[in-house]
């Protein structure tokens, strides 16, 4: 499209703030809109035929590449039983035999009780291999006994600092692993993907975000070697979408991690920007590690296990808020969100005054004291919205060990926006479907895709407002309001066309509207036509 000049009509055109008829698009910028556009039409004509013109969607938390690399393993995101898990495995394994590992995401942790999964369930399958598979949630691993063995991973084998070794009764490793260092027990010695095969994978990623209408994404956790990858895409035209990377600070490492930060930042260029250190403050509920203020209910021994003690995530927020970078902290217990915000607050005190727009991602279970100290230290509120209902993950784990009266508080997206806080969406993909109009009809309704249960209606945000939240919001959070996020001349052409209006439609059925055609800096990247 760069050079000529498009004009979109025949349908509804939504701006952010208003409708219009008509939008014109030349170099990759909007030119013109409404019988403006259409009086200096002279090229092309999309015709909307009857459909809705909006500002693509931005994901303000996903995990691009992980979500890509799961098409490079076992397909087993769609299991609805062990036994599926372990013949999807079995299959692969045997498809593959030159794999020395076996390595997959991502299963349901719901599928069993406190999500605990045995090593001898996957023996069944691949006994002579290791295998390792992750849950939805990406802070839990399933592995088998090959896999284990492996890792040295036994009976006498301590717990380590930041995670959980699941045990049998008699002491005995189950085969699950729980946060940062037990995972890496495994992790560490899995053969590293070749530069190939991680493009194929941001690639893969880049179809998914297009069909989806998406062309912004906040990579909520990028270590090292992920740079040169998005590069790499970037430089072959496999990327297709903007990216912004968050650096993952390591709690121990992160003083000699600084300078890297650093370089990595005036590195990157093109479709890839890296603004942002991203923290993990706590784990998750489903798993008993986010970190809470009282303990779970169905372990009342355990608050949770806080990935930074509060006066390091502090310090450490502190500095790299001094270096100019955006901080993006997952925190998803009560107690781990307080200490979030105790960050900002104390970096908002120390360094100087910028447009920090610090981000807290999840946002899951808020102390209802914090609730307005979003807004008064300008705390974005990042929501993944499809988590906002009663399905298994909630009814089989979260709720039993959050009990009810807590588990209402989970969040609180309508109560922090009239609070007066900015709030972005994203979806935490590969954990969840990357799919906006499916988030949008959870955000809107707080019921089950099939509507069956309803809970908390109080938090329902507008249709307009979650549009907002997964447009504007997503931009704001990316500093790029000024030119993505709405529909206005000067402002960058990424667009979306859906097949209806989803202001208008039955509010159960958002995420049967179809996205026929996005757009990206103009050009077509999803749809008939596209590049």
């Amino acid at each position: 499209m760069e050079g000529k000049q498009v004009l979109f009509t025949g349908g509804t055109i939504w701006t952010g703030a208003a409708v219009t008829d008509a939008l014109a698009v030349s170099g990759g910028r909007i030119t013109a809109l409404g019988q403006d556009a259409l009086d200096q039409a002279d090229g092309q004509v999309v015709d909307l035929e009857g459909g809705f013109l909006m500002p693509a969607f931005g994901d303000g938390h996903a995990h691009p590449l992980y979500g890509g690399l799961e098409a490079q393993g076992p397909q087993i995101k769609e299991c609805a039983s062990v036994e599926e898990i372990v013949a999807a495995v079995g299959r692969y394994a045997g498809e593959h035999p030159e794999l020395e590992w076996i390595v997959g995401g991502s299963y349901d942790p719901a599928l069993t009780p406190a999500g605990e999964f045995d090593a001898r369930w996957l023996d069944e399958a691949v006994p002579d291999r290791p295998v390792v598979l992750r849950a939805y949630d990406y802070h839990t691993l399933w592995c088998n006994t090959a896999a284990l063995e492996r890792a040295g991973i036994g009976p006498d084998t301590p717990d380590p600092r930041l995670g959980w070794i699941v045990r049998r009764p008699d002491g005995t490793p189950m085969g699950t692993l729980r946060e940062w260092h037990a995972c890496d027990l495994v992790l560490d010695l899995v053969p590293a993907k070749s530069l190939d095969e991680l493009v194929e994978g941001l690639a893969e990623a880049g179809r998914a975000m297009a069909s989806a209408g998406i062309t912004w994404v906040q990579d909520a956790w990028v270590e090292p070697s992920m740079v040169e990858a998005y590069l790499e895409a970037d430089r072959r035209g496999a990327l297709r979408f903007r990216a912004n990377l968050g650096l993952r600070a390591d709690p121990d490492t992160w003083r000699d991690q600084r300078p890297v930060f650093l370089a990595q930042r005036d590195r990157v260029g093109g479709l890839v920007t890296a603004n942002t250190v991203k923290f993990f403050a706590d784990g998750v509920i489903e798993g008993g590690t986010a970190d809470m203020l009282a303990p779970y209910e169905d372990a009342p021994h355990s608050c949770g296990m806080p990935v930074w003690a509060p006066e390091a995530l502090a310090e450490a927020v502190v500095a790299v808020d001094a270096d100019g970078f955006q901080v993006h902290i997952h925190a998803i217990g009560d107690r781990g969100i307080r200490a979030a915000l105790d960050a900002v607050e104390l970096a908002v005190r120390r360094n100087r005054a910028w447009d920090r727009r610090p981000v807290v991602a999840h946002t899951q279970l808020v102390d209802p004291a914090d609730l307005p100290r979003f807004a008064e230290l300008g705390v974005i509120a990042n929501f993944e919205p499809l988590w906002a209902q009663l399905d298994p993950l909630q009814t089989e784990l979260t709720v039993p060990r959050l009990g009810r009266e807590r588990a209402d508080l989970q969040y609180p997206m309508e109560t922090l926006r009239r609070g007066g806080a900015t709030l972005s969406f994203g979806s935490d993909w590969p954990v969840s479907s990357h799919l906006p109009l499916l988030g949008i009809q959870i955000a809107t309704t707080r019921q089950t895709v099939d509507g069956s249960e309803s809970w908390t209606p109080a938090e329902r945000l507008t249709v307009e407002d979650a549009l907002r939240a997964y447009t504007w919001g997503v931009a704001y959070q990316a500093f790029a309001e000024q030119r993505r996020g709405s529909l206005a001349v000067g402002m960058d052409a990424d667009l979306v066309w859906l097949g209806a209006d989803p202001r208008t439609a039955d509010p159960l059925s958002l995420r049967h509207i179809p996205v026929l055609g996005t757009w990206l800096g103009g050009e077509r990247v999803s749809g008939p036509s596209a590049s």
